[in-house]
């Protein structure tokens, strides 16, 4: 015993130091791996409280009781995480000619969000999303009038910029995002104008369409524009993601623990 002992003590000394390097690396690697891995999954976790927590408070802001849209005093203090998605009301008259098609793409298919400005009656201006319409061929004024009107709906923060990879172009009239300042630049709106715009209807109150064909309905079945196609339903996968980094971790220990068994074979 002494001696197979004192072979094996040799042996290890007389290994290349390449090879010792080799292993240390393999080592450092596997650690390195298995971290990230870890730690991957321990933010999908946070993630996932993070989103509940999201999916909680737009319900709870859209599902509440209207309340009146924020006035220019109010306008500073907005921000998206407390007041996306509120529930808010504005009275006032909606401004013919000044509408605008910014593309969308919802249960009806492809598409655009109808952008008409209300003047309120407290003196400022509100971009409000009437609904969705399958064309730039759609009468814009259709339905409006010059009496006062309440627009209801989800308070929405301006998108500037445009979408991925696509800049909206005023000057053609190519809006691929409803970004506020540029639509009030563009159709030359007067007096303050409200940093958000109004998606009218409510969601909780809508049903989609049902048809096989990319959601679309029959022709002449809907009446536009269609009110109520916010999406206040958020994809929540993190639980998936993190159970599949936590795999990733324990196969990254089970394969450490093989090799470094497997090289205490090839050293015997």
């Amino acid at each position: 015993m002494p001696e197979d002992r004192e072979t094996a003590g040799e042996t290890a000394r007389r290994r290349p130091p390449l090879f010792r390097f080799e292993a240390a690396l393999a080592a450092f690697a596997g650690l390195v791996l298995f971290a990230g891995f870890l730690a991957l999954g321990i933010w999908q976790l946070e993630r996932r409280e993070w989103k509940l927590g999201l999916i909680a408070a737009v319900t709870g802001r859209a599902a509440a009781a209207p309340v009146a849209a924020p006035g220019p005093r109010d306008w500073p203090a907005i921000g998206f995480d407390r007041d996306e998605y509120r529930h808010i009301t504005a009275t006032g008259r909606f401004l013919e000619g000044k509408s605008v098609f910014a593309q969308a793409t919802t249960d009806y298919g492809g598409g655009f969000w109808l952008m008409t400005p209300l003047k309120d009656e407290r003196g400022f201006t509100v971009l409000v999303n009437r609904g969705f319409v399958p064309s730039r061929d759609f009468a814009a004024g259709a339905g409006l009038s010059d009496e006062a009107t309440t627009a209801t709906g989800l308070l929405r923060m301006s998108q500037p910029e445009g979408a991925f990879l696509r800049s909206n172009v005023p000057a053609e009239g190519r809006w691929y995002s409803r970004d506020v300042a540029a639509i009030a630049a563009a159709e030359g709106l007067r007096g303050p104008v409200a940093p958000y715009f109004i998606d009218a209807g409510s969601p909780l109150d809508h049903t989609p369409p049902v048809n096989a064909e990319m959601g679309a309905p029959p022709p002449g079945s809907v009446d536009y524009p269609v009110p109520g196609l916010t999406r206040i339903i958020f994809r929540n996968q993190h639980l998936q993601y993190a159970l599949t980094w936590f795999a990733l971790a324990g196969l990254t220990l089970v394969g450490a623990f093989i090799a470094i068994r497997h090289g205490r074979r090839r050293s015997s």
